[in-house]
């Protein structure tokens, strides 16, 4: 299995292929009382897309990247992604498919702050089992170097700026190369110089290595520098 960098050099990275199909998603919650928070909701994605997923507090952005995500499964509608059908999965399936294919990054980094930095990015690959452990600490140390904190790998996370530690979140997210990275405010709680800073590795990542992004924002200034803006207002898509 080539390295996504390794497949964008040799050419084998089609920049325009789909890599996410949503099909007429719809979702309800039940408590307190029965209410439609996803509204046929139909899209996709293309390889290499940095897309943003925008819209008021309550309009079901958030939800939608859940469903998006494979971690909310109680929805109506069909979702496919790098070709292959997720709605139907088991959950240990989907925790699979979604440690080798989905790449996370939150407003907080969650990184264990005992650990190093390089560590921290080990954990998902580790997880997954695909490579040994020489391997995925070199694989590791690329992903550091290619965020700008390879001479940090050694640091403890907590030791680290708010800056630093979330470079090291978006490392952890590329460290098995998956097929999108998906952020829930990824900036939310960075400073705009780190905001920007952010924006820069993002737009880097879809440009240069066709790395696929959707991230969730109130960041309109975010939004409006990404690929494409589907905005979301009461559980639709008005605007893709």
């Amino acid at each position: 299995m080539h390295t996504l960098e390794e497949q964008y050099e040799a050419g084998t990275v089609a920049a325009k292929s789909v890599v996410l199909r949503a099909r007429h998603i719809t979702k309800y919650f039940y408590e307190p009382q029965k209410f439609q928070v996803l509204k046929d909701i139909t899209f996709t994605v293309n390889k290499g897309e940095f897309l943003s997923l925008v819209g008021k507090s309550g309009c079901g952005k958030s939800t939608l990247l859940y469903v998006l995500s494979t971690m909310d499964t109680d929805y109506e509608g069909t979702l496919e992604m790098n070709g292959e059908m997720i709605t139907g999965k088991t959950q240990n399936e989907l925790a699979r498919f979604r440690n080798e294919h989905i790449g996370f990054v939150f407003q907080f980094h969650y990184l264990l702050p005992e650990f190093t930095a390089l560590q921290n990015v080990m954990i998902p690959a580790l997880k997954l089992g695909k490579y040994p452990k020489k391997e995925i600490e070199e694989r590791a140390y690329r992903k550091l170097e290619l965020l700008g904190m390879h001479d940090q790998a050694l640091k403890p996370t907590n030791k680290l700026s708010g800056g630093q530690q979330q470079r090291v979140a978006i490392a952890r997210a590329l460290i098995n190369d998956p097929t999108i990275i998906m952020g829930d405010e990824p900036t939310g709680n960075l400073d705009s110089v780190n905001t920007h800073n952010v924006f820069d590795i993002f737009r880097e990542l879809a440009q240069t290595y066709h790395q696929t992004i959707i991230a969730v924002t109130h960041d309109t200034e975010f939004a409006q520098n990404t690929d494409r803006i589907i905005e979301m207002n009461d559980g639709q898509i008005v605007s893709a």
